[in-house]
């Protein structure tokens, strides 16, 4: 499957955005899907998941009630939409597919993700 995500920009601290990662080359509704993110300086790391369903998704605590997965398998696109943005925010963002049997599950470990995006920079200034 290829990913491509869409959506990032500049914005102000407390503003929102929605990133959107397009699936291709495969069925999107057998992958379960992630969003990570790496700060300048910093090693990657989970922000959230979602899966295969949609009806089970799973946060980092940085972005609990702040960010909301979801997923549209006809659309074969996953989302991410960002509230409140802090400058903390600030990262490239990645989203990720692994292929999984079980339809209600999803994963925060990043080494079970086998599909990634170039990713999509989102600034956050204060």
């Amino acid at each position: 499957v290829q990913l491509v995500e869409s959506g990032g920009g500049l914005v102000q601290a407390g503003d929102s955005l929605r990133l959107s990662c397009a699936a291709s080359g495969s069925t999107f509704s057998n992958y379960r899907m992630g969003w990570f993110r790496q700060a300048p300086g910093k090693e990657r790391e989970f922000v959230a998941a979602i899966s295969r369903n949609g009806v089970n998704t799973g946060y980092a605590d940085s972005v609990k009630g702040r960010f909301t997965i979801s997923r549209d398998n006809a659309k074969n696109t996953v989302y991410l939409q960002m509230n409140s943005l802090k400058p903390e925010d600030t990262a490239v963002y990645y989203c990720a597919g692994d292929t999984f049997f079980f339809s209600g599950t999803y994963t925060e470990r990043e080494t079970e993700y086998d599909y990634w995006g170039q990713g999509t920079q989102v600034t956050v200034s204060s």
